[in-house]
């Protein structure tokens, strides 16, 4: 179910990509950002990028990469998407468990998520579930398009 993006899986997985950051709920991305742009983003400046497919259905996506360089890379960062229409079905907890496993084979010991939008109460619940702790707290960090201003936690998670 979960194998590597490929472009087609991309332009499939368009549609739920341009919505969520049209929401501008959970993402710090451009919501004017186009296709040809959110592809280089998610699939060419990233290590690898996967899907998460059902009957060539793209229900999900994650990216890997690395999220410092030199000394500091060891650490990986990754981004999680998943279609509203299959949400709250555990897509996103496979994702994240593909990718801690997908980190540890690329020589990665720990995973670091710089902005995870405090309001996103969904996404921070399973990141600790799986054992990533709230490290920091940016202030204000987020223009949340209904909430405002809010704060977004800085995550990360030993691997090894």
């Amino acid at each position: 179910m979960i194998r590597v993006m490929t472009e087609q899986d991309f332009a499939a997985f368009w549609p739920t990509f341009k919505e969520v950051i049209v929401q501008q709920e959970t993402y710090a991305f451009d919501p004017q950002m186009d296709e040809a742009f959110a592809y280089r983003l998610w699939c060419e400046q990233s290590l690898n990028s996967f899907v998460y497919a059902e009957n060539d259905q793209v229900l999900g996506s994650y990216y890997i990469k690395a999220n410092g360089m030199g000394p500091s890379d060891h650490i990986c960062n990754c981004g999680y998407m998943v279609s509203p229409k299959a949400r709250g079905k555990g897509l996103a907890r496979s994702l994240c468990e593909h990718s801690q496993q997908q980190a540890l084979a690329l020589g990665f010991r720990a995973m670091q998520f710089n902005s995870v939008v405090s309001s996103n109460q969904i996404a921070v619940s399973l990141w600790q579930k799986l054992g990533f702790e709230i490290i920091g707290t940016i202030p204000n960090a987020y223009r949340h398009a209904r909430l405002g201003l809010v704060d977004s936690y800085i995550m990360y998670k030993w691997l090894e």
